[in-house]
């Protein structure tokens, strides 16, 4: 085989490999269920049958596919599906419009945790967070009030931090030696109260949308508590949803 074909080879596995693992990712093979033949499977990637078993010890190297040599290849029962959204700061959802972000500071104040913040963040009562109240816009489009409380025994020296026009998922990365890594989120609809509504520039009892956030680092410790009031026409929540599919 020449270096060309070598090269071809080797890009058609990795092509298989990263098709495969994103149709693990998104669950489209449930874990714990048998994939279909490798006959089957190589005819709907388009690759011959060496080029996918090549793909699959990879895959099953990293524990993400088992093999039985009687029954087939199975998704490992250990293998955690991730939705595909990706979570971004208000700073990079902007940035990635081409807009600017900008960031007014409304209220910053260290101070123990209520009783009900200690308990979302898991946190003995009284601990100390920082309080966070934001005005968030786009080329100067007021978008969205932004609260947060933050755990300062993670991030000590957010106390100290300007965020004025800065991302506090990037400051706490950058600046505090965190990795944010996921967000449970939900979303409801609501009307905007008086003073939201002067901050938004929209009427009273006008539609808002408003998130509400428990935030992770990568080793698992919640960092932040945030809520978020939209104005309904300048934020869209999305999402994408996978059905598995079963066995």
């Amino acid at each position: 085989m020449t270096s060309v074909e070598d090269t071809k080879a080797g890009a058609a596995v990795a092509q298989t490999y990263r098709r495969l693992s994103d149709a693990l990712r998104r669950g489209v093979y449930a874990a714990g269920s048998r994939l279909p033949g490798e006959r089957d499977l190589a005819a709907d990637l388009g690759v011959s049958r060496s080029t996918l078993r090549l793909a699959l010890g990879r895959l099953a190297e990293e524990n993400k596919l088992e093999r039985s040599s009687q029954r087939g290849w199975f998704v490992r029962r250990n293998v955690v599906g991730e939705p595909p959204s990706t979570l971004q700061s208000f700073s990079e959802m902007a940035r990635a419009r081409g807009l600017r972000p900008q960031s007014e500071v409304l209220r910053r104040r260290a101070r123990p945790a209520t009783f009900e913040e200690a308990e979302q963040l898991s946190l003995a009562p009284a601990s100390r967070v920082l309080e966070l109240r934001r005005l968030r816009s786009m080329d100067g489009v007021p978008v969205c009030v932004d609260s947060s409380v933050v755990v300062l025994a993670l991030a000590p020296r957010l106390a100290e931090i300007d965020l004025t026009d800065r991302s506090l998922y990037e400051t706490l990365e950058q600046d505090c030696g965190l990795r944010i890594a996921r967000s449970s989120y939900t979303v409801h609809a609501a009307a905007a109260d008086q003073a939201t509504a002067e901050l938004l520039d929209i009427e009273p009892g006008d539609p808002v949308l408003i998130g509400e956030e428990l935030t992770y680092t990568d080793t698992g410790s919640l960092v932040l508590t945030g809520r978020m009031v939209y104005r309904s026409d300048a934020y869209r929540f999305q999402a994408d949803l996978f059905r598995p599919v079963r066995p």
